[in-house]
């Protein structure tokens, strides 16, 4: 759950989307190119335990694995907040939510 400005900033995938329209995993868009190893060339995107470690959430203290979150998805739902800035999103004041 991230807020519209934090979608810019969410890692992209290998494979292209088969729907080209809105996509932003095409070659029209400066993704995978013709005879091009995605895993290979694309550094960004890649987690490196060497160089880097996984965040941890800023609430239940478990490790995030979306780069560039502070929270977790669980408490991002449960708060209403973007997963990335914190961001309020949603109310969830009558929302009847379970504690696990």
């Amino acid at each position: 759950m991230v807020c519209e400005k934090c979608e810019k900033k969410l890692g992209r995938v290998i494979t292209p989307d088969p729907w080209k329209s809105g996509a932003r995993n095409t070659v029209e868009s400066g993704g995978r190119k013709v005879g091009e190893n995605k895993a290979l060339t694309a550094k960004k995107g890649r987690f490196n335990p060497y160089t880097s470690k996984f965040q941890e959430c800023r609430i239940c203290r478990t490790k995030v694995h979306q780069v560039g979150s502070h929270y977790c998805q669980a408490c991002a739902y449960k708060k209403g907040i973007c997963a990335m800035c914190g961001k309020k999103i949603l109310d969830t004041k009558n929302y009847r939510q379970s504690s696990t």
